[in-house]
């Protein structure tokens, strides 16, 4: 049989390998700097780039895209060339696809320091970034396929399937939610308000770690694994059911961190059942993996390689158990708002996607510089250090989230809330303490490993264009010993990509179509009113500064939260936000009906010192919403595109926005000057100030309500 010469680049693996090393230090290190600031408010320095506020979502952005994005790339460039038996399709879209990730990573660094957000989780970059995202992931989807397509093996392994899956439903998932209204150029609004937004974000939010931290890194584990353990993969029939399952399942599971909002209970319930269904598919790829090793533990002892992928999948095994069981209504009670949901998240990030990508590296580096990696001992090192900086970060977060939902729920014996929500909050502080030194171990191991690696390139020889040969055409070979389905879609590449667009697109549209279509899912509210132009200002504030990172707008059905913020939250309270503001976490106390609960200067004085009112409070201080004036050349735009988005603002009330802003705003100052507080101009906390005042006015309680919020009894239903 003729063979035919080629190289594989190794050129691109490379520079994606050094983006990993560099944005893993970048994001780890704004993660450990938000971590502190969570107990020591000093750390925010009084400026507004590095509150906690503006910090975190760089942090989640830094190691999500930055770090998991660029290892994604490095491993999916390197074995997907060796599993095609040819080079990448085009050298060209390889480096456009480097390049314009790297560029897109800097200008949304920037923008997010500089209060650039939509407000949304895990997709808070603005619109032209949205944009830019989506050209580079199709340049990179067109190499991929490319690739693919003049592959000489015919077989399309399993770690392609995954690879495909990942690219059309995050290319789905990325389109759908990033549907926004610009109002100037580095700002926007939602398409969709409220409920709906909610559903679509954490239809987003739960796939994009199901497609982005998971799925990609499954078809690395599927192909690094067996490479390093040098033993085939345990089972290719469970594999075939691990990615059908998986990839149906998945997407379905999106509303389990919605569980008792006010999203409707039917949607709810679907995500509660795929969710614990979600459990075999996961568990099913853990055991695929750790059965591989099988006869093989004594080369795991000495491999570091093999070290951190088995603690990798472990992580993954345990954080895909964890997750159905949060989604059980029963836990969520207790979880939800709570540090456990950090703790879960950080299983996986630094267990299963951490561990796997230091794995990865530590295999590709010596392979490409054609050298032993300079010490085993370090490399080791590094896994015990990891090991431990994953235990002390997580047990502790897991201990500051049962004590949280604890204190939230305790009632004296004379029926009233035994603790107030500053107590909660002081109390974890020490766990908040042991959790930053575990992060900052974490880190350290990462500064050791890039060390190594330093050392292993100093001493090798790089192989930019790597020799390989295979036959023109390989032949199909056949191992068990008759036709099976599945063998016909791993020969085409586009039926496999649109199968897997139907089977991730099902789920979605079920849950979707009603929650738009049908309306009794989201009853209005004639009480609830669109903001007014002063109030729209304090909620982009409010969204600019991040303060929906530790603040929820979203009063359960419980007995606690009735009695600790007043009555449960409805749907149609919600129908004007865009975005909505329900949060994920209470690092501070829900505010959903804080409008009216103070006076005007008592937020006043909170926002410029709140240790003055709140004695122990963590929150920093926002000084410089009292220099900077509100921007009213922006409001005419505003109230325009509110308007577009089905804001019942009267026609041309544009023009006259203006006028009712600086009304409402002189009302505000007469307030606090009243309190012996002077605010010259129309400064930001004014119109932040409007904004807390509006929230939950809407919602009148009617008597009866009234008594049961006062004795701390639960309203329950919608």
């Amino acid at each position: 049989m003729q063979l035919e010469q080629f190289y594989y680049d190794n050129k691109t693996v490379k520079r994606f390998a050094y983006a990993v090393v560099f944005w893993g230090i970048i994001g780890m290190l704004a993660g450990l700097w938000a971590a502190v600031a969570l107990y020591y408010p000093s750390m925010n320095l009084g400026i507004p780039a590095t509150t906690f506020g503006r910090m975190r979502p760089v942090h989640t952005n830094a190691v999500i895209f930055a770090f998991v994005g660029n290892g994604i790339f490095m491993g999916v460039y390197y074995s997907l060339q060796r599993l095609c038996k040819t080079r990448m399709f085009s050298n060209t879209l390889s480096a456009i696809h480097f390049w314009g990730w790297q560029l897109i990573i800097i200008v949304g660094a920037i923008t997010l320091w500089a209060g650039k957000t939509t407000g949304k989780e895990y997709a808070e970059l603005e619109w032209p970034l949205d944009i830019a995202i989506t050209l580079v992931w199709v340049v990179f989807g067109i190499n991929m396929f490319g690739t693919i397509l003049q592959r000489r093996e015919k077989h399309i392994y399993v770690a392609i399937w995954f690879y495909i899956a990942t690219w059309v439903t995050v290319a789905m998932l990325h389109i759908v939610n990033s549907i926004e209204l610009p109002v100037s150029f580095w700002k926007s609004y939602s398409w969709y308000a409220g409920v709906q937004d909610a559903l679509v974000q954490w239809w987003y939010g739960h796939n994009a770690v199901a497609f982005f931290l998971t799925t990609p890194y499954l078809g690395l584990m599927y192909y690094f694994l067996p490479k390093a353990a040098n033993r085939p993969i345990y089972s290719y029939r469970l594999s075939i059911i691990h990615f059908w399952a998986l990839i149906f399942i998945y997407i379905w599971a999106g509303p389990h961190h919605l569980l008792y909002t006010a999203l409707p209970d039917w949607a709810q319930s679907l995500g509660v059942v795929f969710s614990i269904m979600l459990l075999a598919p996961s568990w099913g790829g853990m055991l695929n993996g750790l059965f591989t090793l099988r006869g093989a533990w004594d080369k795991v002892k000495e491999d570091p390689v093999l070290k951190f992928m088995v603690v990798a999948i472990t992580c993954y095994g345990m954080a895909t158990f964890e997750g159905p069981m949060l989604s059980l209504k029963s836990v969520n009670t207790i979880s939800h708002f709570t540090d456990w949901t950090i703790a879960h998240v950080h299983v996986g990030a630094l267990g299963w996607n951490g561990f796997l990508t230091f794995s990865v590296l530590y295999y590709l580096i010596p392979k490409m510089w054609n050298t032993p990696l300079y010490s085993k001992k370090l490399a080791t090192t590094h896994f015990w250090i990891g090991t431990i900086g994953i235990v002390l970060y997580t047990v502790p977060l897991y201990w500051a989230g049962f004590t949280q939902s604890m204190m939230w729920k305790s009632f004296t014996e004379e029926g009233q809330l035994k603790f107030q929500f500053l107590e909660t909050v002081t109390h974890i502080i020490p766990m908040y303490v042991t959790r930053s030194i575990g992060g900052a171990l974490y880190l350290s191991g990462v500064f050791v490993m890039a060390y190594n690696l330093h050392k292993t390139i100093k001493q090798g020889y790089f192989t930019a264009n790597e020799l390989a040969q295979a036959p023109a055409a390989e032949a199909e070979t056949e191992t068990h010993g008759k036709t099976y389905w599945h063998r016909w879609i791993e020969r085409r590449p586009l039926q496999m990509l649109v199968f897997s667009l139907i089977a991730v697109a099902i789920g979605g549209l079920i849950e979707m179509i009603p929650t738009f279509l049908v309306k009794s899912n989201i009853p209005t509210i004639s009480s609830v009113k669109p903001y007014t132009p002063l109030e729209l200002h304090g909620r982009d504030i409010y969204i600019r500064e991040g303060c929906y990172l530790c603040h929820s707008q979203m009063v359960r059905p419980f007995r606690d939260e009735v009695a600790r913020y007043g009555e449960y939250s409805k749907a149609g309270e919600f129908v004007y936000d865009h975005p909505f503001q329900w949060g994920s976490k209470r690092t501070g106390p829900d505010l959903a009906r804080v409008g009216g609960k103070y006076p005007d200067s008592w937020h006043y004085n909170h926002l410029l010192d709140p240790p003055s009112m709140s004695p122990g409070s963590i929150m920093p201080s926002y000084n410089w919403l009292f220099d900077d004036n509100i921007d009213t050349n922006r409001t005419e735009s505003m109230i325009h595109a509110m308007q577009k988005l089905g804001v019942p603002y009267p026609d041309n009330y544009a023009l006259q926005a203006n006028h009712d802003l600086l009304k409402q705003a002189d009302s505000i100052k007469a307030s606090l000057k009243g309190d012996k507080i002077s605010t010259p101009d129309t400064k930001e906390i004014v119109a932040l100030i409007a904004y807390l005042q509006r929230l939950g006015k809407d919602i009148k309680l009617a008597p009866k309500d009234q008594t049961a919020a006062k004795d701390g009894t639960s309203v329950m239903g919608n």
